[in-house]
């Protein structure tokens, strides 16, 4: 439940459009759902705007389908799974299909993918999403898939590193313009600095393993990123999409 749901629960009991006793059942559920092997926590959307998502690796499909079912049964709002292998994917479709909710819309990121059933109206808020090569587009896609279910849809521009900068520079008037930009960059990181010295939004970099031998899986770039002479940019964990798109969502609350 998000504020605005809590608001028009309020203004129902005060109208007389929900019973007292009704409205007593649906706020016992606000904190948290204890579900055994999970407490779902309904709170989220009310404490910090957006709601809890599932994260799929380490969690059987049965509990992802049952925390997922459980997310879109309680509240109004988007509803987000991470991560997800076939199997837990297909036994969440399943139990939201006999729930009769809405499918959701699946997104590869590359050998899993993120699914997000309901997600919240497009706001207007201009967000730029850059990759430095083809070979990113796995992280930059579970973050697109996690702002656009938010309500924030950015705008891709793939392929645009520094081995050939004149390709980020075609988009020197985007950059300007936008009111928040993710960067997403294997390799040495370069890109980050490149995007924060040109924009004057807030730039949140996020390293990838993508890179030759010294990139060591992505720790290159997530220190250079973190050393960007371009100040004020942040910086999050190895191949994070999920968490740059919730910075995101932070940013431009």
């Amino acid at each position: 439940m998000d504020e605005p749901e809590l608001r028009t629960l309020l203004a129902d009991v005060a109208s007389g459009r929900c019973p007292p006793d009704e409205a007593v059942r649906k706020l016992r559920r606000l904190p948290f759902a204890d579900l055994g092997f999970a407490r779902v926590d309904h709170h989220r959307a009310l404490r910090q705007g957006f709601p809890e998502a599932v994260y799929g690796p380490g969690k059987s499909a049965e509990h992802c389908a049952a925390i997922v079912g459980e997310l879109l049964d309680a509240s109004g709002g988007p509803v987000v799974l991470t991560r997800a292998d076939g199997a837990q994917i297909a036994a969440s479709a399943a139990a939201v299909d006999a729930a009769g909710h809405r499918p959701g819309v699946v997104t590869p990121t590359g050998a899993l993918s993120t699914v997000a059933w309901r997600p919240a109206p497009p706001r207007p808020a201009r967000v730029l999403l850059l990759t430095a090569g083809t070979a990113d587009l796995p992280v930059a896609e579970e973050c697109r898939a996690v702002l656009t279910a938010l309500g924030l849809v950015p705008t891709l521009l793939a392929d645009c590193g520094v081995a050939g900068v004149h390709r980020l520079l075609a988009s020197a008037d985007e950059l300007a313009e936008a009111e928040a930009v993710v960067v997403v960059a294997g390799m040495e990181g370069a890109l980050a600095s490149l995007a924060g010295g040109i924009t004057p939004a807030p730039v949140v970099a996020v390293p990838t393993s993508v890179g030759y031998g010294a990139s060591l899986e992505g720790v290159t770039a997530l220190l250079a990123m973190l050393s960007s002479c371009a100040a004020g940019v942040t910086v999050v964990g190895i191949d994070n999409g999920f968490g740059a798109a919730c910075a995101v969502a932070r940013l431009l609350r």
